[in-house]
């Protein structure tokens, strides 16, 4: 029968060509590694330049790397792999959220939380708004072929700034309060984003009206609330599971496996559900921070945090280094090349329309903010807004991945219109991160004090950790005086200034005031359930080290 019919030399073509294609992606793989170690080392030789970072080194190489391979191929390909959305947000885009999480000064994130908030949801709903009604304006007349809900989606593909490169650009010790609303804002900032985008996905904007509208909100809210509720509730099961089982006292490489993989978890189960994993991934780091990590044994707590830290660092260096050779992808460029002033004025209106858009926000905001704080160092001054704007210009990976959602198929676009918003995608990605990116640091420098200086203002503040030496996850508790005293120093000659009243220290220190109530909550419901510093049970004989005590017990 034919069925049964057996022919060697069909199955000796397959099998040719699938060692073909195996070793096509064996040499794809081999050649993207070296060149992450590439700008790695490079990376390290520039690590004192005053323009250069490592995510416009990686971008440099891509960009260069994607210009040999396209000489190379006489035009025909300029990257080793096809971006894929899917391999950014399931595996690259994890690592740096939960890493960003847990490594933050959580004392200076909870402090500014509020303007946090401010900027990272309100900010970007307000930048939101004004690139989707300028995308509707300005990109309506030049005759793309879009429709209402991509002029809309582009209002969420560029309110997402690129936390990772701006990171990158400031340093937390020098300037804590800076790089702290920064950090904050950029997270908050992709995850409001990215719930956004999702939100818009689910709703036909072709007739929008006050119930559409309505729905939309609502839907970003329960987004936002169940995503942070899940990250939450996975970080607290986490520290539960390993308090009362206590892996380490068998073996460390248990308890390590549990957290990184209950950290993934959380991610992988917000995007089963349709929530927006970066929320939750990120909260699940802050959790697993303040109660997980104080349960494992102290060589678990080295290897998590240095192992975070490293799949956080290679995932950023492979992101920029995919963008900058999916830069010259010449299928996408073909579509726009008899339309090049197209490209061009969309590019530029996007980017006009990104610095509109994030100054509507920052300086209003910025002086909401200053209303509500009594003490002078804790306002943000002019010099720090424009610093805070400045950071936030640069687009990347986040937008890029949203646009590629939006306007391709498994990475190729066939239409016009879609290639033009690619392309501008692209170009403003790429403009933005070197561009931007090279003047963030002299700026930073030119606007804000010298660093003589800020060493002595780092000094002076008890809440902040003035070197490096200090563990990136320290959290000393505060006394009532220190929270209440205004400039966070206990009075002279040892003596603590008397609480006030609730009601007064709500009115006059509202952030120190929930700071306060909620150490006492957790000091007494949720540390003796969940573990965390100060109450982890020592049991003899186990591979806990010397240093935990139980609650009241003297330290050596």
């Amino acid at each position: 029968m034919d069925i049964m019919s057996f022919d060697p030399k069909a199955m000796l073509g397959t099998m040719n060509t699938l060692g073909t294609s195996d070793h096509a992606s064996v040499v794809s793989i081999t050649l993207f590694v070296t060149l992450l170690c590439a700008c790695i080392v490079i990376g390290h030789l520039l690590e004192e330049n005053r323009w250069m970072n490592e995510s416009i080194t990686a971008l440099i190489i891509g960009v260069a790397t994607g210009v040999i391979i396209l000489l190379i191929s006489s035009g025909t390909n300029s990257h080793l792999l096809v971006f894929n959305e899917d391999l950014f947000f399931i595996y690259l885009l994890p690592p740096i959220i939960f890493n960003a999480g847990f490594q933050v000064k959580k004392k200076q994130f909870f402090r500014n939380f509020m303007t946090i908030v401010m900027f990272g949801v309100l900010g970007t709903l307000i930048s939101f708004v004004i690139i989707s009604l300028g995308a509707i304006a300005i990109l309506g007349k030049m005759d793309i072929g879009l429709a209402i809900g991509d002029y809309i989606a582009i209002g969420a593909i560029f309110a997402a700034t690129d936390s990772v490169c701006t990171l990158q650009v400031l340093n937390q010790d020098e300037t804590p309060l800076l790089y702290s609303l920064v950090f904050g804002e950029g997270v908050v900032n992709d995850a409001t984003s990215v719930v956004l985008f999702n939100a818009v996905q689910n709703f036909d904007l072709s007739n929008i009206n006050t119930s559409i509208v309505l729905q939309l909100v609502g839907t970003f809210f329960y987004l936002f609330i169940s995503s942070t509720a899940l990250g939450v509730g996975t970080g607290l099961l986490s520290a539960y599971i390993i308090k009362k089982l206590y892996f380490g006292r068998h073996s460390t490489d248990r308890e390590v496996a549990i957290m990184m993989l209950m950290a993934y978890l959380s991610y992988m189960l917000a995007e089963l559900a349709n929530l927006s994993g970066i929320l939750t991934v990120f909260f699940c780091g802050i959790v697993m921070s303040h109660y997980t990590w104080h349960n494992v044994t102290e060589n678990s707590r080295i290897t998590t945090k240095h192992t975070f830290a490293t799949l956080s660092f290679v995932a950023e260096i492979f992101i920029f280094l995919y963008v900058g050779m999916d830069a010259l992808d010449i299928e996408k460029w073909r579509f726009v090349s008899d339309r090049p002033k197209t490209s061009i004025s969309v590019s530029a209106a996007l980017l006009g329309l990104v610095l509109v858009g994030r100054a509507a926000f920052v300086f209003p905001l910025s002086f909401l903010s200053n209303l509500t704080k009594k003490i002078p160092h804790e306002k943000i001054s002019f010099k720090e807004q424009i610093t805070i704007w400045w950071s936030g210009l640069m687009r990347g990976a986040v937008s890029m991945a949203l646009a590629y959602n939006q306007f391709t198929r498994s990475g190729h676009t066939t239409e016009r219109g879609n290639a033009i918003m690619i392309t501008s995608t692209i170009t403003v990605v790429l403009f933005s991160t070197v561009v931007f990116g090279l003047i963030t640091k002299p700026l930073v420098r030119f606007l804000l004090p010298s660093s003589e200086e800020l060493n002595r203002m780092v000094s002076a503040d008890p809440l902040t950790p003035n070197s490096f030496t200090v563990p990136l996850l320290g959290e000393c508790q505060d006394s009532v005086a220190e929270l209440f005293s205004g400039n966070g120093q206990v009075s002279e000659g040892g003596q603590g200034i008397g609480r006030p009243s609730s009601l007064r220290m709500l009115l006059t220190r509202p952030t120190r005031t929930v700071h306060y109530y909620w150490r006492k909550f957790d000091n007494a419901f949720m540390r003796p359930v969940f573990g965390g510093r100060g109450f982890v049970p020592y049991i003899p004989g186990s591979p806990t080290e010397q240093s935990m005590h139980l609650p009241g017990e003297a330290k050596n």
